[in-house]
């Protein structure tokens, strides 16, 4: 694993002083126009230059063309979440821009470049009366050979904002090395025309970069694939879809290299069948869906449960139902994770709270799940598993898999033994004196399949005493101030949440930010503790339904005086709208 961490490590240097602290960037085009390449390589720059950010991606569902906008907010300190207001916008083209309305928040002082000269700008751009400026993408690249529109577009932009063009340029000549020196070479004339653009341009430049450190560039969903690969996992199985697909794409190489394996499966049917035989063979496993996915595992993962085979789903939530939105955000899973099982099927329901705490929390629920022999199943969603993010190399966790494996059953062997921690050794295919049954049927302990109400009862209360008693420690839930009022929120709204209370409360002795890690079982008792001499409490979540506040009410005695301010994706939370009704609930 070293040599997997060693390769996302980036030293960074420092560059001349600029006034502005932070910058919000938009570039957008049709789908196709390559405005994600550009924003990744502006990214990466940054990252190298001494800067945090974070790279968002806004785009249709369709499977070529449409509409794409990356939304990248560059920083002198961490960053979790984009800015109120847009500083920056270039557009390569304007076909579909309207469909990003209710994205795309402009203002006076917004310098917006249209690419195409002499285009008609959408309602979008000049309702809020932003100061206009354009280029000429077509004439600009016809003029030179090879060139392409989306590389003078990042010039534009990086010169724009005072971004060193050395730091530029040496990720150009890193991804067209490959391709020979006349690409490399139209490359970087394609960045210095842009450089040239920017010129003509006024807008406020990035402060000065902190001071040299080793940062890590890594999104959601590559965070998440290596915390497995951390917790223990070596074998995974699944069916691509959007937005888990990158999970797969990151691990297929590195598992290979580890001495595992990933296999695509023609569904997800076969794919949680099939990491259910890797489990039972001694495994560590894993597999990657959404929620039109997780809903066909069900019935797969509740047979987990009943054979107590562990397992770790990841669910990159998108905005439902069935085909929904899928390449956008909502955290609308939470039921189907929780309560989505047929039979009281105890299992383990995560959320992390951050791009760098996808890591962690695979990392913990791989964990979870190989120390208790459950299914586990984390909720990421598509704001954290498809954004990229400049981030603090993250801690190194203890955790990894350790499952209590019978190493000399016997002959009286009991594979589901009542144990006072509900957790009886497994043992493993081949294991001299360790056959046993293991399916869906309930059985006794041997595992000989019976419906006797006795067996039945015991291995219910076997079952759900492993997850009911088990100390997760204080990791169930990430507790920060310790005001009088109290915000239970989790999972991506944690972000918006987080940056609000910094600037109503930033000493932390008004408000109180409680986002829970653990979402099932329930920690009736730590809750309680957390919210000690709490006089009020608001619980934030993005579903129409409220289901993170059903379940709270459900399972935690919340107090009557609870509010909810919830409302449905796809659009993300921003700071400005939580710090608004936040100011309104303490009034």
């Amino acid at each position: 694993m070293n040599q997997i961490e060693t390769t996302l490590d980036r030293p960074v240097t420092n560059v001349t002083a600029m006034p502005r602290q932070s910058l919000s960037i938009v570039m957008l085009g049709s789908g196709g126009s390559g405005v994600m390449t550009a924003a990744e390589i502006l990214l990466r720059a940054a990252a190298r230059a001494g800067y945090y950010g974070l790279m968002t991606k806004s785009f249709g569902p369709q499977i070529r063309g449409g509409e794409a906008a990356a939304f990248v907010t560059l920083s002198t300190k961490p960053v979790e979440i984009q800015g109120d207001r847009v500083d920056l916008l270039l557009a390569i083209d304007w076909k579909n821009a309207e469909r990003f309305a209710g994205e795309l928040l402009l203002g006076a002082n917004t310098l917006v470049i249209s690419g195409e000269a002499g285009a008609e700008l959408p309602q979008i751009v000049t309702e809020p009366d932003p100061r206009l400026e354009e280029i000429n993408l077509k004439t600009l690249t016809r003029s030179h050979k090879g060139t392409r529109p989306n590389m003078v577009a990042l010039g534009t932009v990086a010169g724009a904002i005072g971004l060193p063009r050395e730091a530029v340029a040496a990720l150009i000549g890193e991804r067209l090395e490959k391709k020979g020196e006349a690409a490399m070479a139209q490359g970087l004339t394609a960045l210095d025309l842009g450089y040239e653009e920017a010129a003509n341009f006024s807008l406020s430049k990035l402060a000065a970069a902190p001071t040299e450190a080793a940062r890590w560039i890594i999104s959601g969903n590559q965070a998440a694939g290596y915390g497995a690969m951390r917790g223990g996992v070596r074998f995974a199985a699944a069916y691509p879809i959007t937005p888990a697909t990158e999970i797969l794409e990151w691990l297929a190489p590195r598992l290979q290299k580890a001495g595992g394996l990933l296999v695509q499966a023609e569904d997800e049917l076969a794919s949680i069948n099939m990491i259910i035989g890797g489990s039972f063979g001694g495994s560590a496993v894993l597999t990657a869906t959404s929620g039109p996915g997780l809903a066909l595992m069900s019935e797969s993962i509740g047979l987990a449960v009943a054979a107590e085979i562990p397992m770790l789903v990841i669910d990159v939530m998108r905005g439902g139902p069935s085909t929904g939105i899928p390449t956008k955000s909502e955290q609308s899973d939470l039921n189907i994770a929780v309560y989505g099982l047929h039979g009281d099927a105890p299992h383990v329901v995560t959320a992390p709270n951050s791009i760098s705490d996808c890591l962690f929390t695979a990392q913990w629920s791989t964990h979870l799940a190989e120390a208790m022999q459950v299914p586990a199943i984390m909720l990421s969603d598509q704001s954290f598993g498809q954004a990229l993010g400049i981030v603090e190399k993250p801690a190194e966790q203890a955790f990894a898999a350790r499952r209590e494996v019978a190493e000399a059953p016997g002959e009286d062997y009991q594979r589901y033994a009542l144990t006072a921690s509900g957790v009886s050794p497994m043992a493993l295919p081949g294991t001299p004196g360790g056959q046993y049954t293991a399916d869906g049927l309930e059985h006794a302990e041997s595992g000989r399949p019976s419906s006797g109400v006795a067996d039945h009862n015991q291995q219910l209360d076997k079952r759900l005493r492993k997850v009911v008693d088990y100390d997760y420690g204080d990791h169930w839930a990430q507790i920060e101030g310790d005001g009088p009022a109290a915000i239970i929120t989790w999972g991506s709204t944690t972000g918006p949440v987080r940056e609000a209370m910094r600037r109503l409360d930033p000493d932390g002795k008004r408000l109180r930010l409680i986002s829970l890690r653990l979402i099932s079982p329930a920690q009736p008792k730590a809750l309680a503790a957390a919210l000690q001499g709490s006089e009020q409490i608001l619980v934030i979540e993005q579903s129409q339904m409220a289901q993170f506040f059903g379940h709270l009410k459900a399972q935690f005695d919340l107090p009557a005086m609870a509010d909810l301010y919830a409302r449905p994706g796809p659009q993300p939370f921003r700071a400005d709208e939580i710090t608004a009704k936040l100011e309104e609930w303490l009034s």
